[in-house]
């Protein structure tokens, strides 16, 4: 187990520096100049070769991507070109309504997705698996900006159930906060929710298939006891893999569901960067996502050890 855990620590290691040089790469490659585009039309060519050598742009790309990637190791990942402020504490920021809302999100998505998809396997070929595979294929085909709009239309508008738009944050305590997630935790987790069900339906269809369960049954213990006893223990590989790609999915898929619902977090940020072209902010917020996938990926990988014994050997 402990070398199964450093070797996965090990691993992460090169990804991460591959993940960097992508980035550095993926911004500074872009075409057109970012000074020129940052100083806009109306600058002089002094202004622009400020700003390009307060952007090291005037240096050569390795040396570039030297500062670049040491400043980043230090937390020091630049100053934002249209606020000026460092871009880590931009990001710090916004990480509270975007965790949240992932977080919110994910437990939501774990408490019907893998009872569903249980149950759907359990009823295999039945009325009930099927009415659960078409709720599944629903969701993946219904975009979530239009889920979005419907769920306000009807929750917030409508019966006014919920607030239209906005964030509450935890300094206001949490009931409020997960008052103001609720709609657009629904709206992703009706997607992320068809996922893992259909991933935790064929888990759970193929070990009802082993000897063991058959076994229990005729012992007599209870239907509720063999699957969540045994059946989703001995099934929880893929379960928690699928669950990891789907959080690792849904930190980087907030940006539609934070502009629809005007939540100050991550994703929004992102989007004014874009559209202000403040490419130390954009940088910043890659990495910030790269890493945090990394993470994930790692924790799911260090995991598998509570469901696969020979992990642990």
């Amino acid at each position: 187990m402990p070398a199964y855990i450093l070797g996965r620590l090990a691993a992460a290691i090169p990804t991460l520096l591959l993940v960097s040089v992508f980035i550095f790469l993926l911004v500074h490659l872009a075409p057109g100049d970012p000074a020129l585009l940052i100083a806009g039309d109306n600058a002089s060519p002094a202004q622009v070769e400020q700003i390009r050598a307060r952007l090291h742009l005037d240096q050569s790309l390795l040396n570039q991507f030297v500062i670049w990637f040491s400043n980043a190791v230090h937390l020091d990942l630049g100053v934002s070109v249209y606020s000026g402020k460092p871009v880590t504490e931009l990001i710090a920021q916004r990480i509270e309504p975007t965790f949240m809302l992932a977080a919110y999100t994910m437990v939501l998505t774990v408490l019907v997705a893998i009872p569903l998809g249980t149950i759907a396997a359990w009823k295999a070929n039945g009325l009930v698996d099927r009415i659960i595979m078409a709720f599944s294929v629903a969701g993946f085909s219904v975009p979530v900006f239009a889920t979005s709009y419907l769920l306000v239309y009807l929750f917030a508008v409508k019966v006014r159930w919920f607030p239209v738009q906005g964030y509450k944050p935890l300094s206001d305590g949490v009931g409020a906060t997960l008052v103001s997630l609720t709609l657009p935790s629904i709206a992703l987790m009706l997607v992320f929710a068809a996922l893992i069900a259909r991933v935790t339906r064929a888990a759970v269809l193929e070990v009802l298939q082993e000897n063991f369960v058959r076994t229990l049954k005729a012992k007599g213990m209870g239907t509720g006891r063999i699957l969540v006893l045994h059946v989703l223990k001995t099934a929880g590989v893929p379960i928690v893999t699928v669950i990891g790609i789907g959080f690792a999915a849904l930190i980087g898929g907030v940006v539609v569901t934070e502009s629809v619902f005007n939540i100050p977090g991550i994703g929004r940020l992102t989007v004014d960067a874009i559209v202000r072209r403040d490419y130390p902010v954009v940088q910043g917020i890659i990495l910030f996502f790269s890493v945090t996938l990394i993470l994930i990926n790692l924790i799911v990988d260090l995991s598998y050890a509570l469901f696969d014994p020979r992990v642990r050997g």
